[in-house]
């Protein structure tokens, strides 16, 4: 776009790709995030001294954070994002579905308020009927969640929940919804200018999760038909309606056996699986996210988009999917990208750099397309293939898996799918036979190496 740019980074980022490939960067300070990513005085501080027009808060740190929304604003820098407004409504997930109660739109039964009271709790649990879902209001990533299958179990995951949430937001307020057990979880990317344009660019699929995290995403859905799609599309609309949203979001939705959809939350930011409603779409989610912020109108109606083949994700995470997905430290020392015209891969490492403790653990983002979801998947594989990590555990074997699993490439899968169908001596035991196949291979290299020297016939 001809944009110049500023780079932010942390100490233990000062090698990062990103902070190279900038105009120029600004080192926040020490490697924990309370120290540099978090502070977004500093930011707007060093922004203002460099006459930066905008700033794109990414995802992940202070993507979400309404006062950092406010102050980029009030400090005369564009906030390439929602209003704080926005972000301060969906953040709390019982605000968000107080906002969207007017708009007709399907919610899971549950409080419409925050609880600490156990037998208040335990009485609305009976009502609605177990299992439940104990739920952080501020939550995101799994924290403060807890399944709860029988009352005796209540009082102790409540305390649980609202200890976490407590720990990771700052606010220990939870609440209480009707567990659907054998959901998937389907998003919603949706856009609006600030001309009260607001389109959906369709959905995501992004059932196959560990610690209620995505690990695989994609887009279109296999099961949707084009009747839910569009209805679950408008529903979306509605809900960005509802909090006068601005920009690049996502209405996060559940869908159950019977294809009944219920809405979950709003992402008031760009999602890390992006790039997969890019593919299909062939719309820049950030090029529009930053003409939005200019005050451009949107240049396209909900008419003018359609999806076009299929793709796939696959975050690569630093994590030991043999060992519960535990986080992996340590040095690259291999490190060899797929490359393709199928293959679009979002990282931020390079050979020899370390995987720090500090952060999320996502090496990159890999991402291929296909004419359609069969070809999707086989480029994937391939693609998996191509990619040699070497110094820490990495989640490819678990994409292999995946992509490789009936339950998955007949489509009929859900959130549980870790839980049904993953063991950890199933990457063992591919990784057992990948080295089987490499010893025999280098047996049979060694004896025809010895044959021909012999002059022996050769073996049949």
């Amino acid at each position: 776009m001809g944009i110049q740019t500023v780079a932010v980074y942390s100490e233990a980022d000062r090698n990062g790709p990103h902070v190279r490939f900038a105009d120029e960067a600004i080192c926040l300070g020490p490697p924990p995030s309370n120290q540099s990513y978090l502070l977004g005085n500093k930011i707007i501080a060093e922004a203002l001294k460099l006459g930066v027009d905008g700033i794109h808060p990414g995802y992940g740190f202070l993507s979400e954070n309404a006062g950092f929304a406010q102050a980029v604003t009030d400090s005369g820098i564009s906030f390439i994002g929602p209003r704080p407004h926005a972000i301060e409504v969906m953040g709390s997930k019982l605000a968000a579905k107080e906002t969207v109660l007017a708009y007709d739109i399907p919610l899971v039964p549950g409080t419409e308020k925050a609880m600490d009271d156990v037998q208040e709790a335990i009485a609305v649990a009976k009502t609605i009927g177990f299992p439940i879902l104990i739920k952080a209001s501020a939550g995101g990533g799994g924290k403060g969640m807890r399944i709860v299958e029988h009352a005796n179990e209540l009082e102790e995951q409540m305390e649980r929940a609202i200890s976490e949430a407590t720990s990771a937001f700052g606010d220990g307020s939870v609440f209480i919804e009707k567990y659907v057990t054998s959901p998937r979880h389907i998003e919603i990317q949706v856009l609006a200018d600030t001309h009260g344009n607001v389109v959906h660019l369709f959905e995501r699929e992004c059932s196959v999760q560990r610690r209620h995290q995505k690990v695989v995403e994609e887009a279109p859905s296999s099961v949707l038909t084009p009747e839910v799609r569009k209805k679950m599309g408008a529903d979306a609309v509605k809900v960005a309606k509802s909090c006068a949203y601005v920009g690049a979001g996502t209405v996060e939705f559940l869908l159950d056996q019977n294809s009944n959809y219920y809405f979950l939350e709003m992402n008031t930011r760009l999602q890390v699986e992006h790039p997969v409603t890019e593919l299909i779409t062939g719309v820049d989610l950030v090029e529009e996210q930053i003409k939005i912020a200019r005050g451009e109108k949107l240049s396209f109606t909900q008419e003018d988009l359609t999806i076009k083949g299929h793709a796939l994700e696959l975050r690569v995470y630093a994590e030991d999917p043999s060992n519960n997905f535990l986080p992996s430290v340590g040095t690259l020392s291999t490190y060899t990208a797929p490359k393709g015209d199928y293959v679009r891969l979002d990282d931020g490492y390079e050979l020899g750099m370390e995987i720090p403790i500090y952060y999320d653990p996502m090496i990159a983002k890999l991402v291929v397309y296909g004419e359609n979801r069969m070809d999707a998947i086989q480029k994937m594989l391939q693609a998996i293939q191509d990619y040699d990590i070497k110094g820490v555990a990495h989640t490819l074997p678990f994409g292999r898996f995946v992509c490789q699993h009936p339950a998955f490439i007949s489509g009929n899968f859900d959130t549980n799918f870790v839980k049904k169908h993953f063991t950890p001596e199933q990457i063992h035991g591919e990784q057992e036979t990948a080295e089987a196949k490499i010893a025999a291979l280098v047996a049979f290299q060694a004896y025809e190496k010895r044959r021909k020297q012999l002059s022996v016939p050769q073996y049949s």
